[in-house]
């Protein structure tokens, strides 16, 4: 066995442990070898729990072939094709998609989308799009002014009209 042939192996996820610190992966490599509890080491700030059939490719320090670490996993069957060139993506094998595009733009795609913030969310745009049906449980505030408890200047009877909401 030559030492190049010792030290990396590519090979296939089984099942993957995604509870401890650093996760661990059980793999098919080449010539049909099992390997158990194979340290997976991911990016900082990065993380996923890969699907069986995933690829990897892991390498044998020393060449010992009972300590493996595992230094990439990819996933052909539900990778993002065609980007251009500078842009990145994340995604998963439901088809959701963060898609950062070139000039800035940033692409989201999924079938729902939940944000959850302690303190709040700002949004800071000369302008603001939307469609789709709007549902809130709570208060909505536009240029200070409360959705639900403002008032009206100028109320008047029957079918004329209220002055503008009074500044919140």
């Amino acid at each position: 066995m030559s030492l190049l042939t010792r030290l990396l192996a590519r090979g296939t996820v089984v099942l993957a442990n995604s509870a401890n610190k650093l996760q661990s992966l059980q793999m098919r490599l080449t010539a049909g070898e099992v390997n158990d509890d194979m340290e997976h080491f991911e990016p900082y700030g990065f993380t996923s729990n890969p699907l069986a059939g995933a690829e990897g490719i892991a390498t044998f320090l020393g060449g010992d072939r009972s300590h493996a670490v595992v230094l990439v996993v990819a996933d052909r069957r539900y990778r993002l094709k065609a980007l251009a060139a500078g842009e990145v993506a994340i995604y998963t094998d439901e088809g959701d998609k963060i898609h950062f595009k070139r000039g800035r733009v940033i692409d989201i795609d999924t079938a729902t989308l939940n944000i959850r913030a302690s303190s709040g969310v700002n949004i800071d745009s000369p302008t603001l799009s939307m469609s789709g049906k709007i549902v809130s449980q709570g208060d909505q505030v536009a240029a200070g002014i409360s959705q639900i408890n403002h008032v009206h200047s100028g109320v008047q009877p029957g079918p004329g009209q209220t002055g503008a909401p009074v500044g919140g």
